[in-house]
């Protein structure tokens, strides 16, 4: 039944993003709005399109949940994976299972972590651009 879901929601998903699909709903709505006067502006005629509306809106709700959250989970293995693999801190890897203040505080100490080292690369740069100028140069003859 998973699988199933899952195909069903990736399909209706990529088919939703299409701009055809945007022409035809936008055509739908055309159609509907020249249909007015034959109804006379009715409440009926107007419930068709607010009925339609909403469904489709429920029903969209949850599959871009879906997709998002498959997404998501993808995208958080593929990380950790290259966390896993690489020099990077292995205690990132499941971060996402924290508490929002949790994440912050964390992203607070790397935030400081990058100002750190990006003030070491300046210093060291500066060091090095005051150490060529006083090496003096060798003039070709």
């Amino acid at each position: 039944m998973e699988k199933l879901f899952t195909r069903i929601a990736n399909r209706v998903s990529h088919i939703a993003g299409l701009s055809p699909t945007f022409a035809v709903c936008c055509l739908v709505v055309v159609i509907w709005a020249a249909s007015g006067p034959f109804f006379n502006f009715s409440d009926t005629w107007q419930l068709v399109i607010n009925t339609g509306t909403t469904i489709v809106t429920f029903l969209m709700v949850f599959l871009i949940q879906n997709t998002q959250n498959r997404d998501g989970a993808a995208i958080q293995a593929k990380l950790d994976e290259l966390i896993r693999v690489s020099e990077a801190h292995n205690r990132f890897i499941g971060i996402e299972h924290l508490t929002e203040s949790e994440v912050e505080e964390i992203r607070d100490k790397c935030e400081q972590a990058a100002r750190r080292h990006d003030e070491k690369i300046a210093a060291m740069a500066a060091k090095k651009a005051v150490t060529q100028k006083r090496t003096p140069r060798k003039r070709a003859a």
